[in-house]
């Protein structure tokens, strides 16, 4: 049963007669990123602060600075304290109140204490994997990172608070400011989401504002993987780890190692039963379909013999623990020593965390994701310098549009070479490396999904990536043909509706094209392709160049049912032109009409594809054509429709979007995705079909503008000069 509830605010409840500042968004998009990157030593140095671009242009200090001024507590005018920044889809409103912290108790604080990770504790949101990523952020020791998204000039101080805070938050390639008001939803004078285990301490739900808002709303950070917010807290590479399936032998090794370098991780269990309750609690004390972080891996020696540990924090905080072998009191530790305990820094209370042995860790949970700053080599090899190996980083931003390059997996063999395609060439083997191949990592991310999620109803697309041999000459895109008969070298291992799909491949030299796609055809996003590599390897986007193929002159004997062709053309040209021999669209159309609106079944063909047409052969601009023009423009049509004819074998006088770039390739055309884009917006039914005329009308348009184009040019130049007069001229008329 549904029910209807109110979300009630008061924005100056506590603060006396305050006012408030209220700012406007203005939004700004920052270009793709190419840089170098190395694998860290275990405590790296300090590294110089990232460069950052301001979420909806908001300055922190600009605004802080202006609210001093005036006396004035910022309000948040791009999320503002009402139903819509907390369930825009409307689903799950509670009655709440927002309030400042000042008004939730007394003496306020930014951290109490210092942050740790037994300061988060979970409220109502069901976002576990995002506060399982914040104790991993706590647990790795390093105070830099922590303090890069959480920036220590957030203070409650008298003469410093001004009801504003800022967070740093990595968000598809860019570094973000990320600056939220301190109004926070409550029921009962409580935080609802996200609290710290000390009353008056902030920073976490702070920091959950500021991640709802980045992403649109808390009620998109409902269900998530830990490795997505792990990776906005560092700009990252994350790695999944199915431990049930294919857990690499040396994996404790691995996980030591990216402990000690500061990595982030999380761990989660599936249900064994489809039945079982989401969430619930196992008779072992571990909850299914739930996000714990890894705070720590460790080994000691008990009787002589090495025991490999891990300890795992529940963000629930202080129920549900595991209560087997090592877990809290259990009389596994009764064998270790006072030291070893100290080290590990041992205690049993209720708060959440517990030590299991990586054996128990294997067999209970069945996802590791591990977030690294930089990918870690997959041994421990280091360059030729005795120092760590260096990664290069290659960014790419682009998109899969429905109807135009939105071409689904390999199972859709027709429109799966549509995808955008990226051209990588290893050039060397890795530095020792005993197979002589080159490593590549894959990182294929999809982009704003989260924020639509709740906002529009869209969910995660289920993405992946394959990787294709080319001979090292090819130029251009693959076709059709090229996937006919070639079999992926690599690919992601699976498509998964997750944010990011992340493999490491291990590639003979060679060139080499990635083709990102989302499972089915026809849905459309954004991406982030990142390409990570141990030696340099040259990469480009692969896309066509927009240009027109020239066919050559082919001497064909002239036969007699041409020259009967040529005789009826002739005297319907001369019955319709009348005296003056010329035709006009008008004329044009019912030339037009006798010969396709039967054949096509159209109501007749428009005189604005008429007028084109005139248009593309009217030298002189008289608005008439003669015979000459009129036999070239037929030529034209001619060759057109029979290519109509070859693509439509069903019969359906139109053709699928997805086929238009063939088509036009067989017309003698060659268009660049961007310019197919906006052929399919403008000629295609909202089905993504292009009928019989609007086809015409395409090539017709496309044939004058590359005329218009070459004349300008003066041959074969890249660049055209138009006056504002000439360009108007040549787009309008045709």
């Amino acid at each position: 049963m549904a029910t209807t509830t109110k979300m009630r605010y008061d924005i100056s409840k506590g603060s006396g007669s305050v006012k408030t500042v209220r700012t406007i968004p203005v939004i700004r998009k920052d270009p793709t990123t190419v840089r170098r990157v190395s694998e860290p030593d275990t405590k790296p140095p300090p590294k110089p602060a990232p460069k950052v671009a301001r979420i909806l242009s908001q300055d922190y200090e600009v605004i802080k600075k202006e609210c001093l001024t005036l006396g004035a507590l910022w309000e948040d005018a791009s999320f503002p304290a009402t139903s819509k920044s907390v369930y825009p889809s409307g689903l799950g409103r509670i009655t709440m109140e927002w309030l400042r912290p000042g008004d939730i108790c007394n003496d306020p604080q930014m951290s109490v204490d210092g942050c740790t990770r037994f300061d988060v504790k979970q409220g109502t949101l069901k976002n576990c994997w995002f506060l399982a990523a914040i104790a991993s952020l706590c647990s790795t020791g390093n105070k830099e990172l922590f303090d890069q998204v959480v920036p220590q000039d957030n203070l409650f101080s008298k003469d410093k608070y001004a009801g504003v805070f800022r967070f740093r938050l990595w968000q598809y390639g860019k570094w973000m400011d990320v600056v939220v008001d301190d109004r926070l939803p409550t029921v009962g004078g409580k935080l609802i989401f996200a609290r710290s285990a000390t009353d008056n301490e902030f920073w976490p739900a702070l920091l959950e504002k500021a991640y709802a808002k980045l992403n649109g709303s808390y009620e998109a950070l409902q269900g998530g993987n830990t490795s997505e917010a792990m990776q906005d807290f560092t700009g990252g590479v994350t790695e999944n780890y199915d431990l049930q399936e294919d857990a690499p032998k040396d994996l404790f090794t691995i996980m030591r190692k990216a402990f000690e370098r500061d990595s982030l991780m999380g761990c989660s269990l599936d249900p064994k039963d489809s039945r079982m309750e989401r969430e619930g609690r196992l008779p072992n004390g571990l909850i299914v379909s739930h996000a714990y972080s890894v705070t720590a891996v460790k080994e000691v020696k008990v009787r002589g013999m090495k025991v490999s540990l891990i300890r795992i924090r529940n963000p629930w905080a202080n129920e549900c623990e595991w209560n087997g072998a090592w877990s809290d009191r259990s009389p596994e530790w009764k064998a270790l020593s006072e030291e070893d305990k100290k080290s590990l820094g041992l205690t049993f209370e209720d708060d959440g965390e517990f030590w299991m042995s990586y054996e128990d860790f294997v067999k209970n949970f069945n996802l590791l994701e591990m977030c690294n700053a930089v990918p870690t080599a997959s041994d421990s090899r280091t360059s030729t310098t005795g120092g760590k190996i260096r990664w290069e980083m290659t960014t790419y931003e682009g998109s899969w549009k429905k109807f135009v390059n939105a071409g689904g997996c390999r199972n859709y063999l027709n429109t799966f070479w549509t995808n955008p395609q990226f051209k990588v060439q290893v050039v060397d083997p890795d530095e020792g490396d005993e197979d002589n191949t080159g490593t590549i990592i894959v990182a294929l991310m999809q982009k704003d999904r989260r924020k639509q999620i709740a906002n529009v109803g869209q969910k995660m697309l289920a993405i992946g990536y394959g990787i294709y041999k080319i001979p090292d000459n090819h130029v251009g895109p693959q076709n059709i043909n090229f996937f006919r008969y070639n079999v992926a070298v690599a690919q992601s291992p699976s498509f998964t509706d997750i944010r990011e799909r992340v493999s490491r491949h291990k590639l003979p030299p060679g060139s080499y094209i990635i083709i990102p796609s989302t499972f089915t055809p026809n849905e459309d996003g954004d991406f982030l392709l990142r390409i990570f590599s141990e030696n340099p390897v040259p990469s480009t986007e692969v896309d066509e160049v927009t240009k027109i193929i020239e066919k050559p002159d082919v001497k064909v004997p002239v036969t007699q049912g041409d020259r009967d062709e040529e005789r009826d053309l002739r005297e319907l040209f001369r019955q319709t032109a009348g005296s003056d021999l010329e035709i006009d669209a008008y004329e044009l159309r019912t030339i037009l009409d006798s010969n396709f609106k039967a054949e096509f079944k159209i109501d007749g063909v428009s005189l604005e594809t008429s007028r084109s047409m005139v248009a593309m052969m009217d030298t002189d601009h008289s608005g008439k054509l003669g015979y000459d023009e009129f036999k070239l423009l037929w030529t034209d049509l001619r060759r057109w429709k029979k290519v109509f004819i070859e693509y439509d074998v069903m019969k359906k006088h139109s053709l699928s979007a997805l086929e238009l770039r063939a088509i036009l390739n067989s017309s003698g055309f060659r268009v660049s995705n961007h310019t197919l884009h906006c052929l399919v917006m403008r000629y295609c039914d909202p089905k993504g079909n292009i009928h019989f005329d609007d086809f015409m009308l395409c090539v017709v348009r496309l044939k004058t503008m590359f005329e218009a184009f070459t004349t300008a040019a003066r041959g074969s130049a890249a660049f055209a000069t138009f006056t504002s007069d000439q360009f108007i001229q040549t787009t309008m008329y045709s």
